[in-house]
């Protein structure tokens, strides 16, 4: 990757930054986009094991950006990706701090964290639906397996490590994979 690539990747995950309304994974939808369908810089599968793979693992969740920046261009990439994705919003969330500090009663204060609510719960379920889409194919147990894990996550209090253990249990027993 040269160096126009790597500011290119940099900018791209800087602007999107500023978007990334309810953290990292609300940005996945377009990340994908840009890397696997407009750059062509990894698979689909790539950038759906790096997801699946830094939500699995201990830590901030953002780990998957990291993960994708290594896959594109090794350890400035990751560098990229993370930077980008962290400075903006992190200056951005400094000032919006001091703001809402100095005028803490405002209507616009009220009105900015109601609206924003929704914005961070479409974005998480459009990237629910992206890792979905990459990792389940076109089996249909594994799309049926999403959507009973959906209800029951809609439905009920129940922890998600005990859907994470039946999938996997289904997946050890051969029932999906």
């Amino acid at each position: 990757m040269n160096t126009t690539q790597l500011l290119e990747l940099f900018l791209h995950f800087a602007s999107l930054s500023l978007l990334a309304i309810g953290g990292a994974l609300g940005m996945a939808p377009e990340m994908r986009r840009f890397l696997v369908d407009e750059q062509h810089w990894i698979s689909d599968l790539q950038f759906t094991d790096a997801v699946v793979i830094a939500q699995a693992a201990p830590g901030p969740n953002i780990l998957f950006v990291t993960l994708l920046g290594w896959q594109v261009a090794g350890p400035l990439g990751a560098v990229a990706t993370t930077v980008g994705l962290m400075l903006p919003s992190s200056l951005a969330t400094w000032w919006g701090w001091r703001l809402k500090r100095a005028r803490e009663d405002a209507p616009l204060v009220h009105a900015i964290r109601l609206g924003l609510s929704p914005i961070a719960i479409g974005l998480t379920a459009s990237a629910g639906w992206v890792v979905a889409a990459g990792s389940n194919r076109s089996d249909w147990r594994l799309w049926l397996l999403t959507a009973i894990s959906v209800v029951v996550v809609m439905r009920t209090r129940l922890n998600m490590l005990w859907l994470i253990g039946a999938g996997a249990a289904l997946g050890a027993l051969g029932v999906v994979g």
